[in-house]
């Protein structure tokens, strides 16, 4: 293992609908891998807060990460977070969570637009994606303006889905609004997300890509989270290590962990 301090700070259980696997089960394949340390962000999608009774999953979540911290003491560092999907489309439905639970961390994302369906599942045969796109940046600047989170997740998350459905359109179409998001995270002191799921599919690179991330270091973010987005014990860590090396060329020293919702810079050293 090149860097000592190697963390997952995005990861899901069982509790995620697209989990697979337990919240011990996670942990224990962070700790036989020497992982630093490991949250566990199971979804929370705002949205469809009640009906899908997140406010009972999230909670289930929480306290069996809270168990597994106490089981792995001393052996890895274990923090209680989730993935705050949707949060303006049901702002209620996020202070809820956020008041139910005592996180160590919150990740903020945007699956979908309102009143359209998660990119995973959009009609890209029969639609055109461009305006949604143009309401996702819209829609992700008003999240960070909101505020109540502390990393932005996969910042160039519908791009997951255009190798796959042979959409065309470069990020660089989008950079304006991107340039923004950037700004307006540093301004509002919250960390970017560099999610490494994308280079176990067909996009090949993280989310956002290196370019991005350098820019946004260019314009003076210093905060950067690394998580691999796992839905299933085998992908925990993945990437994370060739994530922190690009880090490291880009120029970065440190990376963000958080620990009772505030961030702690570790130390990018082999």
């Amino acid at each position: 293992m090149k860097y000592p301090f190697l963390s997952d700070s995005h990861t899901h259980s069982k509790y995620s609908e697209d989990g697979a696997d337990s919240v011990m089960m996670l942990c224990k394949n962070a700790l036989d891998q020497g992982l630093y340390a490991i949250t566990v962000t199971d979804h929370c999608e705002c949205n469809t807060y009640w009906e899908q009774h997140f406010h009972e999953s999230v909670c289930q979540s929480w306290s069996e990460t809270r168990r597994a911290a106490v089981s792995f003491q001393n052996k890895i560092h274990i923090f209680t977070g989730v993935e705050l999907g949707q949060p303006m489309q049901n702002k209620s439905g996020a202070d809820d969570i956020l008041n139910a639970c005592s996180f160590d961390f919150v990740l903020g994302s945007l699956h979908n637009v309102k009143n359209e369906r998660d990119f995973y599942d959009f009609d890209y045969q029969h639609r055109d994606v461009r305006p949604v796109l143009t309401q996702y940046f819209e829609e992700l600047l008003e999240m960070i303006r909101w505020g109540k989170f502390d990393s932005l997740a996969h910042l160039t998350y519908p791009w997951r889905y255009f190798e796959e459905y042979g959409v065309g359109i470069p990020i660089e179409d989008y950079q304006n609004q991107i340039d923004h998001i950037l700004k307006e995270l540093i301004r509002q002191k919250k960390s970017l997300e560099v999610n490494t799921s994308g280079l176990r599919q067909k996009m090949g690179t993280t989310m956002p890509n290196e370019k991005i991330v350098k820019r946004y270091q260019s314009l003076g973010g210093s905060m950067v989270t690394v998580g691999s987005d796992a839905h299933r014990w085998a992908d925990v860590g993945s990437g994370i290590e060739e994530t922190l090396s690009m880090l490291r060329r880009i120029g970065f020293s440190h990376f963000t962990i958080y620990e009772k919702r505030t961030p702690v810079q570790v130390l990018i050293s082999e």
